[in-house]
């Protein structure tokens, strides 16, 4: 899978001012080369949304193989996403963001998916406490929350939407009204989580507030998507634990 990055289109606009850029739709286009294309006016299209673009399309290609091959020789390994400098090594303090995009690792989009690593350590935890206590049904959906964050992972990566919100065969609708009135749909109180309630509770209850914090942690970011992702898992992992509460688990 290609990425196209902004210095790759730079030096593509120094051989030949186009207005028009084709690219492979499996190409992965990094964020600031998608800004670039914006100030620029430059108007991207994938091969396979208008067949007339061909001819426009195998130029572009040959084009960007020959940037390619010519940064190969010429620019070194990596690129400072913010400063635009050059590196032949990763220094320490910085990380890859996107392709060969380096950024310090206090970056946002880092710190990001710094705590998402973190709450996916948590939901093994609790899913190996799960196991242990013969809860089949909630190691199940517990994998299916496991699942569900790393496809954010994904598409923070990857810059796609994220997928449309289903738990446990819940949509966003359900999942909202079950946890904001628990005692109607799942029979339980409002929960007030004490350590008598037992380790699995209080494990998912830890699994919920992560999400929360992931969910700050996704603001700066821009991607409402993901923000509103991770709004509504917790209001699924709420339901979890009401849930297991009733003895829906048992």
């Amino acid at each position: 899978m290609k990425v196209l990055t902004e210095a790759v289109i730079r030096s593509m606009q120094k051989r030949d001012k186009t207005k028009e850029l084709v690219v492979n739709p499996n190409t992965i286009v990094t964020p600031s080369a998608r800004e670039y294309l914006n100030e620029n006016k430059i108007k991207l299209i994938f091969e396979n949304d208008e067949k007339k673009h061909s001819s426009i399309g195998n130029k572009n290609k040959e084009e960007i193989e020959m940037v390619e091959k010519e940064e190969r020789k010429l620019v070194p390994k990596y690129i400072s996403k913010d400063t635009g400098g050059f590196f032949e090594t990763k220094p320490e303090q910085m990380t890859q963001l996107y392709g060969n995009e380096l950024v310090l690792k206090d970056h946002p989009n880092i710190l990001f998916r710094g705590k998402l690593d973190s709450l996916q350590s948590k939901i093994l935890e609790i899913q190996v406490m799960a196991d242990r206590s013969k809860c089949e049904k909630l190691v199940e959906e517990l994998q299916e929350v496991l699942q569900f964050v790393r496809n954010i992972l994904k598409a923070e990566v990857i810059t796609e939407e994220t997928a449309v919100i289903c738990l446990f065969g819940l949509f966003e609708d359900d999942l909202r009204k079950m946890s904001h009135n628990p005692k109607k749909h799942i029979g339980v109180e409002h929960i007030l989580p004490d350590y008598k309630m037992g380790e699995i509770l209080i494990g998912l209850n830890a699994i919920r507030s992560r999400t929360r914090e992931v969910e700050l942690c996704s603001i700066p970011l821009e991607r409402k998507d993901i923000t509103k992702s991770l709004n509504r898992l917790s209001s699924a992992v709420y339901v979890m634990m009401c849930r297991y509460l009733s003895g829906y688990y048992n």
